[in-house]
């Protein structure tokens, strides 16, 4: 079976994927219409291939985490805060 033939029942079944048809449909059909159920096996394959080296890589976002860090509390500036709170009072 020359692959040109293979291929021009692949290009046959990705142009009927893309207008919609089902692969099982497209089995059906072109079993129907004479072609063996070996060859038609080998096109899908051949166009599941095709298609499959068509579709460009899904790329994964970075997960963006977020963490939450309290500050430490700092007795200097309370001392501070009191310290001034004293002194203003007098």
């Amino acid at each position: 079976m020359p692959k040109d033939y293979l291929q021009q029942l692949a290009n046959y079944i990705k142009k009927n994927l893309v207008k919609g048809y089902t692969i099982e449909s497209l089995k059906f059909s072109l079993m129907s219409q004479g072609y063996s159920r070996l060859s038609v096996e080998n096109a899908i394959e051949l166009a599941n291939k095709q298609l499959a080296l068509q579709i460009p890589p899904i790329k994964e976002k970075p997960q963006i985490t977020y963490k939450i860090i309290p500050e430490p509390e700092k007795n200097e500036n309370k001392f501070l805060f009191f310290l001034r709170k004293f002194l203003k009072d007098y």
